[in-house]
């Protein structure tokens, strides 16, 4: 019986004449921490896209727990539990850190446009219970301290934490995470990849597209190679680095 929790099937992606991602097949594994890499411009994103249904695929099948998902809204994906951050950090710069957090929680809550109206007393409670749980990921990830603060006054380190509590705050079974080191320093990346373990541990498979070579090796299960739209590669962190074809199309001879 197999162990995965997504698996992309024959996965093909076409803009116009380009080709972004080209008959990808790959199983991420229940559990682990798999990282997918490759040169800019290699389709990495673009997967992510297609995983999520920010992108309809071209061809080819996508499947979390074992249900086809190709065809739903990126709600309903993240409803039945995927989660994810972005290249680009999206977070809601006027609101709080404490408010970004609980729109993470929105897809687990009950009430509708009338119950806001009305304001039933099982809301208030709905709404403690949010706010609770927003508390319980700021202290999680360190960021207490900044609850009440505008998520757009963060230093970037900072922003990316908090996209990643918001997207935590989903409960996700499945986090992809686009570039989470991406313009942090030394100190920061290290706590990233503390961050990303203590996941783990959280019984949360990930998804990691990563350019901070050092960073995938050290935390990863498992890592695929990516290269204009195909896979190229996939195995340990140790057989990736051994892999003569990687080594000539993206670590460098």
């Amino acid at each position: 019986m197999s162990n995965s929790i997504l698996e992309l099937e024959m996965l093909r992606k076409n803009f116009g004449g380009v080709v972004a991602v080209s008959d990808l097949t790959l199983n991420i594994e229940k559990g682990s921490i798999t990282s997918l890499i490759g040169p800019n411009g290699a389709g990495k994103t673009t997967i992510f896209n297609l995983v999520t249904g920010f992108l309809p695929p071209t061809s080819g099948h996508i499947r979390f727990a074992g249900r086809v998902i190709n065809k739903m809204k990126p709600y309903t994906i993240a409803s039945i539990g995927i989660g994810r951050t972005f290249q680009n950090v999206q977070i809601f710069p006027k609101m709080s850190v404490v408010e970004n957090i609980m729109v993470g929680r929105h897809l687990r809550s009950r009430a509708g446009i009338l119950h806001s109206c009305l304001v039933p007393p099982f809301l208030r409670k709905e709404e403690k219970r949010i706010q609770d749980a927003a508390e319980e990921q700021l202290h999680f990830l360190n960021l207490a301290q900044y609850a009440h603060t505008l998520a757009g006054s963060l230093p970037l380190g900072n922003q990316r934490m908090l996209e990643i509590a918001r997207a935590l705050a989903l409960e996700p079974k499945l986090l992809l995470l686009d570039e989470p080191a991406s313009g942090l320093n030394a100190r920061e990346t290290i706590a990233m990849g503390e961050l990303i373990g203590k996941i783990k541990q959280m019984n949360i498979t990930v998804l990691l597209v990563e350019h901070d070579m050092e960073l995938v090796m050290d935390i990863s299960d498992y890592v695929a190679v990516i290269n204009f739209g195909r896979l190229i590669a996939e195995g340990s962190p140790a057989e990736i680095q051994e892999n003569k074809d990687v080594i000539a199309a993206y670590l460098g001879e």
